[in-house]
C-alpha cells in the first residue's frame, strides 16, 4: 500500500499491466444481477439521487466497462497503492480503485476518473460495513487521509500489507508462486509492537482557510475563525483540516501542539497564516521533531516555526510560552520566502536552546537538525535495521567493503561499520551528507566515506571512485532505482545486494529487472531473490517497508 509516484504508475501499467494479472487470480466481488446505477454529474445531488437512477442491463453477455460518472454498487476485495479499496466489475472483471474503502465493505460508488486498465471511484454510501470493523480512537481519521486504515483491525491492516507485497512480487517481481521455494522466500510480515504515538516527526501547516465537512459547509467563518493549523485536506492544497492532537506523535508534542493552538490565532500577537492564492502572510509551517537525551533517556523536542520572512520579534511571545513545556530544547525558526509549500528553509535561526536534537539507534547516537532526514518511527527502525544487517550478514573480521547507496544521514552505513572494513555511501541531499559526516565523527567511526551525487544522473566513471564491494545497500525513494543505476548494478556484479524499498511496486519492478534483465533493452540479470521481508514501519497507513536480500548467480 505504498505510495506509487504517478511516472512510476504509468510505468507500471504500461510495460507490466499488474492489475489486470492481479484481477484474474481472486474471485470477482459481485455478480452480474448487481444493479448499476447512473448519477448526474453533481457533488452535491444528496436529495435528488432516485430521479437519477438508470438501470442497466443484466445480461450475461454484455461486457461492462464503467463510464465517468456512472454509479456502481461495489464490494472492495483488498486493498492496493495508497491504501485504495480494489473492486471489480461484474463480467469483464475492470478494476476499480476506490479510497477510504476497506475489504468486505459494500457501498455506493460513482465512477470519477478513468486511466487505462482501471478507473477510481468516489464512495458515496456504505452498504455494509468492512469484514474487520473497529472504532477509530482518533476524531479526524474519516478526514485527514493520514491513518485511512484506522478502523480496520490491526491484524487485518497486516494482512493486507503482505498480500499486497506477496501479489507485486508475483504480478511484477515476476516470482512463481509455484516455486517449491516460493514460502521460504516471501516473508511474513514483521508487525509494529507499537501503533499509536510513534512517529518522531509530524509537520502542520498554518492556512487561512479551514477545511470543513459537508454537514457544516454551510456556516460562515470570517477572520480567524477561518484560519487553521493542521493536515492538508485530501485533494485540496489550499484548505488546512484544523488539528488539535495527532495519535500519531507523542504526548510531548501534543501538548506543544495544543499551546500553539491556544495562541497563534491571538490578535494581540498579530500572526497570520500564509495564503497559497495572495502570497501573503507569516506563519507557514509547525514541525514537531521528537528525539532522546542519552545521559536521562527523556524525550527531548525540536520545535521548527516555518515562516515567510524573518521576524523574530513577532514570534517572541510563542517562544517564550512554548519554552515552558520542559521537554522543549531546540526552537528554530527556517525562513523559506518562495511561493512553495517546503518546509525546509533558505536560512535558518536559532530562537531558543539549542539547534540539533539526538537520538539513539542500534547502538549509535546521532544529531538531528530541523532539516535532517531521520527514520520517522525510532522503534521500527530498531527492528528494520537488524533485519538490514541480518541480510547484509557480514563476517565481523573488517576485511568487506559496503556501497551504501542514498544513504541519506549514514544511519544504515554507520550501523554496519562496525563489522566492515570501510563504508562508500552516495547521497544526493547536501546536507544529509554533512549530517552523515558529523554522525560518524560523534560516534567515532573513520572507516566511513561520504559523498554527495545524484544516483539518478551515473556516468561510465562512477565506480572508479571506489573499491568493488562485497555488498551493496540500496535503499531508495519511493520512484525506485533509476535504469542507469540498475545497469550498473547489473555490471558491477557485486555477490550481494540488500534493497530497502518504502515502495513494494517499484520494489518488485526493480528486482525483475536484477533477476531477469529487460528484454527490450537486451539486458541480462544475475541475480536471484533470496528473500523479501515486509515491515510495518507506520500502523494504520498505507506505507510498508520491505527488506530484500539477492544473491549474485
Amino acid at each position: 500500500m505504498a505510495t506509487i509516484p504517478s511516472h512510476a504508475l504509468r510505468h507500471l501499467t504500461l510495460t507490466r499491466p499488474w492489475l489486470r494479472k492481479i484481477r484474474c487470480t481472486t474471485s470477482l466481488a459481485f455478480s452480474s444481477q448487481d444493479l448499476l446505477l447512473t448519477y448526474p454529474d453533481d457533488d452535491n445531488n444528496n436529495n435528488n439521487d432516485t430521479d437519477h437512477t438508470k438501470k442497466t442491463t443484466n445480461s450475461k453477455s454484455q461486457a461492462f466497462f464503467p463510464k465517468k460518472n456512472q454509479v456502481l454498487e461495489l464490494e472492495c476485495e483488498s486493498l492496493a497503492f495508497k491504501g485504495k479499496g480494489v473492486c471489480k466489475v461484474a463480467d469483464s472483471g475492470f478494476v476499480l480503485l476506490c479510497d477510504n474503502a476497506l475489504p468486505g465493505e459494500r457501498f455506493i460508488g460513482r465512477v470519477s476518473r478513468k486511466k487505462g486498465s482501471y478507473a477510481e471511484v468516489t464512495k458515496l454510501k456504505t452498504l455494509s460495513p468492512h469484514r474487520d470493523l473497529v472504532d477509530a480512537p482518533c476524531e479526524y481519521a474519516s478526514y485527514c487521509g493520514g491513518c485511512k486504515t484506522q478502523n480496520l483491525s490491526y491484524e487485518a491492516q497486516l494482512r493486507a500489507k503482505e498480500q499486497q507485497v506477496r501479489e507485486l512480487v508475483i504480478h511484477v517481481g515476476k516470482l512463481s508462486d509455484k516455486n517449491p521455494d516460493f514460502e521460504c522466500i516471501m516473508k511474513p510480515i514483521v508487525p509494529c509492537d507499537v501503533q499509536f504515538h510513534y512517529r518522531n516527526k509530524m509537520e502542520f501547516s498554518f492556512g487561512s482557510q479551514k477545511w470543513l465537512p459537508k454537514e457544516l459547509l454551510h456556516e460562515k467563518l470570517d477572520g480567524n475563525d477561518n484560519y487553521a493549523l493542521g493536515l492538508h485536506a485530501p485533494g485540496y492544497f489550499d484548505k488546512i483540516l484544523n488539528v488539535d492532537k495527532c495519535l500519531l506523535q507523542s504526548e510531548p508534542a501534543n501538548k506543544i501542539l495544543a499551546t500553539v493552538q491556544d495562541n497563534w490565532k491571538d490578535p494581540e500577537l498579530g500572526l497570520s497564516p500564509y495564503n497559497v492564492h495572495s502570497h501573503t502572510g507569516f506563519l507557514k509551517h509547525l514541525v514537531l521533531r521528537t528525539g532522546r537525551n542519552m545521559k536521562s533517556d527523556l524525550p527531548e523536542l525540536m520545535v521548527n516555526f516555518v515562516t515567510s520572512s524573518y521576524k523574530p520579534e513577532m514570534l517572541k511571545p510563542m517562544v517564550e510560552k512554548i519554552s515552558a513545556i520542559p521537554e522543549v530544547v531546540s526552537i528554530m525558526n527556517n525562513v523559506n520566502t518562495s511561493v512553495g509549500n517546503t518546509s525546509v528553509g533558505e536560512e535558518e535561526y536559532t530562537l531558543y536552546g539549542k539547534s540539533t536534537i539526538t537520538e539513539s539507534l542500534r547502538g549509535l547516537t546521532f544529531q538531528i537538525s530541523a532539516n535532517s532526514f531521520f527514520q520517522t518511527n525510532t522503534h521500527q527502525a530498531e527492528v528494520l535495521y537488524k533485519l538490514i544487517e541480518d541480510c547484509a550478514g557480514l563476517r565481523g573480521d573488517a576485511s568487506e567493503i559496503v556501497l551504501d547507496l542514498f544513504c541519506g544521514t549514514g544511519t544504515i552505513g554507520l550501523t554496519l561499520a562496525k563489522k566492515a572494513k570501510h563504508v562508500y555511501g552516495y547521497e544526493v541531499v547536501a546536507q544529509a551528507v554533512a549530517d552523515a559526516h558529523r554522525n560518524a565523527k560523534l560516534n567515532g567511526i573513520s572507516n566511513t566515506t561520504f559523498v554527495q551525487g545524484d544516483l539518478n544522473k551515473i556516468d561510465e566513471n562512477f565506480g572508479k571512485h571506489f573499491p568493488k564491494p562485497d555488498i551493496v545497500i540500496s535503499d531508495p525513494n519511493r520512484p525506485g532505482m533509476h535504469m542507469k543505476l540498475i545497469k550498473f548494478l547489473l555490471k558491477l556484479k557485486a555477490p550481494k545486494i540488500v534493497y530497502v524499498s518504502c515502495n513494494p511496486a517499484t520494489c518488485a519492478r526493480d528486482i525483475d529487472y536484477l533477476c531477469h534483465g529487460v528484454m527490450e533493452q537486451n539486458i541480462k540479470g544475475c541475480y536471484k531473490l533470496k528473500s523479501i521481508q515486509p515491515v510495518d514501519m507506520f500502523p494504520h497507513t498505507p506505507h510498508i517497508e520491505c527488506v530484500c536480500l539477492l544473491e549474485l548467480c
